[in-house]
C-alpha cells in the first residue's frame, strides 16, 4: 500500500515564524520539510515521505492584492496535496493591518481551497509569552519579560509599519475584512464544556472562530476539539505555532535549558546579520560577545553602490579569523525605506556568501530574514536542534554544494533570550 501523503500543511507569513512552526512539528515527531517556495515535484520528491509540508513566504509585507495571488497559488498547491488541515501561520502578535499583511486578504484568498465550515483562529502562544483571554491579545517583551496588553506593548503598538493599535482580535480582523468573527473564551476549556460553547457560536454562522488561549493545556483542549470537527472536511486555521501545538501536540512543562548546539562538521566562522530595530535584539546585541561588529549605514547603502563593496570585502577579511556581525544602523527617513534597506542588506549577504566559507548563519528580524534567505540558492529548510523558544537551529537544503546542509538561524526581533547571539555561537 502506498504510504499517505501529509495530513499537515503551513504557509508562513514571513520565514521566521515558519520555521518555529517547522521545530514544533519535527520536536512532535511529525517528519516535516519547509520549502522556500512552492516546490517542484523533484524537489518533494528528495525531501522522501513527509507528514507535514511548509512553504515559508512573504505575505507579512504584502498589500492584499499580491496576497491574493500569492496565497491563491499556495492554496491551490496544499489542496492538491491532500492536506487535511492548512495553517496560515502569522506572527504571534498578529501585527498585519488593512493594507498589509492583512489576515484578512489571507483567509479570503485560501477559504475556497478548505471545505470544513469551521475556520479557527488561535489566539495565543504562552511558551512565547503570548495569551488571549475574552478575545484580548497579550504579550511578553522580550524572554521572560513584563507582559503588556499588545496596544501597550512597547514594540508592538509602534511597529513602523503595522503598529497595534486595538488589543481586542475580533476588532483587529474586522478593520481586515472578517467582520464576524465569534469568541470561544478560555474558561470553556475545561471539561466538556468547549463543544457545546463552539456550537453555540456557530449557530450565528459566523466566518472564523478565535479561540481563547491563557495557559498550554488550552491547547490541548482546542487541539482535540479541532481534530474531532476536521471530519467535516479539510479545515483552514490562522495562528502562530500555538496551531501546530494544538494538533501535533506539545509538552505542557516549558524546556527551561536549551542544549548545547551540535558543532557544525562545514568548518569556518559564524556570519550574523541584524536588521531589526527591535529592542530586544538590539539588547542581545550589546551582551554578544567574540564577534567582530560591522555597522552598516542604511543611507550609503541604499544610494552608494561602492559601499556595499566595500561592506563585503570588510566581512570577507574579518570572516577569515573570527565571527562577524553586520548590524543595521537605524534608517533616517520614513518607515517605507525599511523594505529598501531590508533588500540592500539581502544583495550584500548574497554577495559575502558567494565568497565566504562559514558554519552558521543567524539572521535577526523578520523582514530581513525573508529576504536574505530568498536571495539565497536554497530551496528548503529542515529541523536540527533547539536553539532559543521561535528560533530553531535549522539545516539548509540547496543544489549548491556550498550552501546545502548550512547551519541557519533566523530570528524574529522579539525572540530569544538576552544571551541569544552568545548562545548561537556555541559549538558544544
Amino acid at each position: 500500500m502506498a504510504e499517505a501523503g501529509p495530513r499537515y500543511g503551513w504557509y508562513g507569513d514571513d520565514f521566521t515564524g515558519a520555521t518555529d512552526t517547522l521545530a514544533t512539528l519535527a520536536e512532535a515527531g511529525q517528519r516535516a520539510l519547509l520549502f522556500l517556495r512552492i516546490p517542484t515535484p523533484e524537489q518533494l520528491a528528495s525531501a522522501g515521505p513527509l507528514d507535514a509540508v511548509g512553504i515559508a513566504g512573504a505575505t507579512r509585507a504584502m498589500a492584499p492584492d499580491a496576497m491574493a495571488q500569492e496565497l491563491g497559488a499556495a492554496g491551490g498547491f496544499f489542496a492538491e496535496l491532500d492536506v487535511s488541515l492548512l495553517h496560515y501561520k502569522c506572527c504571534s502578535t498578529f501585527d498585519s493591518a488593512p493594507g498589509i499583511g492583512s489576515l484578512g486578504a489571507a483567509a479570503r484568498a485560501l477559504r475556497p481551497h478548505f471545505s470544513n465550515p469551521l475556520l479557527p483562529i488561535i489566539g495565543g502562544q504562552p511558551n512565547l509569552g503570548r495569551y488571549c483571554l475574552f478575545g484580548n491579545l497579550f504579550a511578553a517583551a522580550g524572554a521572560g519579560g513584563s507582559v503588556h496588553r499588545i496596544d501597550r506593548h512597547p514594540t508592538m503598538s509602534i511597529h513602523p509599519v503595522t503598529p497595534m493599535g486595538e488589543a481586542d482580535l475580533r476588532r483587529h480582523l474586522a478593520a481586515q475584512g472578517l467582520e464576524r468573527v465569534a469568541l470561544v473564551d478560555y474558561r470553556s476549556h475545561e471539561g466538556d464544556g468547549i463543544g457545546l460553547t463552539l456550537d453555540a457560536a456557530l449557530a450565528a454562522e459566523p466566518e472564523a472562530v478565535l479561540f481563547d488561549v491563557a495557559r498550554p493545556s488550552d491547547l490541548t483542549a482546542i487541539g482535540t476539539l479541532l481534530r474531532e470537527r476536521m471530519s467535516a472536511g479539510p479545515m483552514l486555521a490562522i495562528g502562530a505555532s500555538s496551531v501546530a501545538q494544538a494538533f501535533a501536540g506539545f509538552p505542557q512543562a516549558a524546556q527551561t535549558e536549551m542544549p548545547k548546539l551540535a558543532r557544525s562538521a562545514s568548518g569556518g566562522n559564524l556570519l550574523a546579520l541584524v536588521g531589526s530595530l527591535s529592542p530586544v535584539t538590539r539588547a542581545q546585541v550589546e551582551l554578544a560577545e567574540g564577534y567582530d561588529r560591522i555597522a552598516i549605514d542604511p543611507a550609503r547603502l541604499t544610494s552608494e553602490p561602492a559601499y556595499r563593496e566595500e561592506l563585503g570585502t570588510e566581512a570577507l577579511a574579518r570572516l577569515a579569523q573570527r565571527n562577524v556581525m553586520l548590524i543595521t544602523n537605524k534608517p533616517a527617513g520614513a518607515p517605507a525605506e525599511t523594505g529598501k534597506v531590508a533588500a540592500e542588506t539581502s544583495a550584500l549577504l548574497r554577495a559575502i556568501m558567494s565568497e565566504a566559507r562559514i558554519a552558521r548563519l543567524v539572521v535577526a528580524g523578520g523582514d530581513t530574514s525573508t529576504l536574505a534567505i530568498r536571495a539565497l540558492d536554497l530551496w528548503g529548510l529542515s529541523y536540527r536542534s533547539p536553539c532559543t523558544p521561535g528560533a530553531p537551529l535549522c539545516r539548509a537544503h540547496s543544489d549548491d554544494s556550498k550552501l546545502d546542509s548550512l547551519d541557519i538561524v533566523l530570528k524574529g526581533g522579539q525572540m530569544g533570550t538576552p544571551d541569544f547571539f552568545n548562545r548561537v555561537a556555541e559549538t558544544g
